[in-house]
């Protein structure tokens, strides 16, 4: 595999190396496309030297950049594959109900008997990202990796944009990579880093990501009295105080959700994935070291006991709220990760509104407020 970063703030930080174009190369770009017109015309000079190249991408929340944080600027990797092959799809999405026949749809279009990993990019809002990742779960085993993340918007929660195959930022869409071959290698790994705070409470009302109360209270009355003065920023503060989500009182795996809009005339609230009913939440709030190890600890699972080669590239997914806290900070869980990696790993990727990784079972969810990293690289 061959490798090149490239990054443009107010030019390009270097020129491109043309050579690498071929049919078995990505290029994976991440920045503010879709509404900064300087960034889309350097999407579109990245198009045109690569003209054989699939492309994939999103809009971001913030672009990460090897350990480097930077904002309203693209990022871009060149994957040239030596020894193995990549396919990408696309899918419309026009509503949440279509979550789930979409990831399905996606999965079965990649499926092949030498796939070994699929990186999905989904628009943010739209989507239903537990749907998302139960359609792929009914198509694919967990053999096969699965791992992406959901397009941000900084902390606007306006429209997000994926990269399609015509090279143009356009919203509502779902796009998933697929990579073929015995050569190819893939380890991922995820953390978070939040504590819990105050009392396990009963989701006794809810739809799919809907969430309506909370031991029978109206779910977005108990949000706001948590919340405090940070309620009238709703719903960008709640991003400050994630939800810790059990399925069931048996149950010992947690997952983090994170909210994506309320409803003040149904006092509901809208999460990036699954509430599920009669399940337990419990409120979640930042603690700054234990954030930063949390990144420390997503690339120490990932390269234990991992034979790993130097040209190997991290794609590495972050949820905007952990930026929001980190503020300053936030460079400092991009070089945790680097401090784990071998030496001579280069680092690419983005500020999300939603993580995408398998889960100690092996099959994929969807995540909130995680560092979630994807190490790729070729035997």
């Amino acid at each position: 595999m061959k490798l090149q970063l490239y990054r443009f703030t107010d030019g390009w930080n270097e020129p491109f190396d043309t050579s690498l174009d071929s049919d078995s190369t990505l290029l994976l770009m991440f920045g503010e496309m879709g509404r900064n017109s300087e960034v889309n015309r350097a999407v579109d000079e990245v198009c045109r030297a690569y003209p054989k190249s699939l492309k994939s991408g999103c809009s971001s929340a913030g672009e990460i950049f090897d350990d480097e944080l930077f904002e309203h600027s693209l990022v871009v990797a060149v994957v040239h594959l030596e020894k193995s092959r990549v396919r990408k799809v696309e899918c419309p999405i026009a509503s949440p109900e279509a979550s789930k026949k979409v990831g399905r749809e996606l999965a079965a279009s990649l499926v092949a008997e030498d796939l070994k990993a699929i990186l999905v990019i989904s628009e943010g809002l739209t989507i239903n990202g537990s749907e998302l990742t139960a359609g792929i779960n009914s198509v694919v085993s967990e053999e096969i990796v699965v791992t992406g993340g959901l397009a941000g918007d900084d902390d606007r929660f306006e429209k997000t944009y994926i990269l399609t195959e015509k090279c143009r930022p356009e919203p509502e869409v779902v796009s998933a990579i697929g990579f073929y071959g015995e050569n190819f290698r893939i380890a991922s790994g995820y953390n978070g880093g939040w504590d819990r705070f105050g009392i396990e409470r009963e989701i006794t009302s809810s739809k799919k990501n809907i969430l309506y109360t909370l031991n029978n209270e109206p779910a977005l009355e108990v949000y706001k009295r948590y919340l405090g003065k940070h309620a009238e920023e709703l719903p960008a503060s709640a991003l400050l105080f994630p939800l810790a989500i059990r399925e069931s009182k048996e149950s010992e795996e947690t997952k983090v959700r994170t909210v994506l809009a309320v409803n003040e005339a149904e006092q509901s609230i809208t999460f990036a994935g699954d509430m599920p009913e009669g399940g337990y939440a419990t409120f979640m709030k930042a603690n700054f070291d234990r954030l930063i190890d949390g990144a420390y600890e997503a690339a120490e699972t990932m390269v234990e006991n991992r034979e790993i080669r130097m040209d190997a590239l991290s794609i590495a997914i972050s949820c905007v709220g952990r930026k929001l806290l980190l503020k300053q900070r936030t460079e400092e869980e991009l070089e945790a990760t680097l401090d784990v990696l071998p030496p001579g790993t280069r680092q690419i990727g983005f500020y999300s509104y939603g993580e995408i990784s398998p889960m100690h079972s092996g099959a994929c969810d969807l995540h909130n407020q995680t560092m979630t990293l994807t190490l790729i690289w070729e035997e």
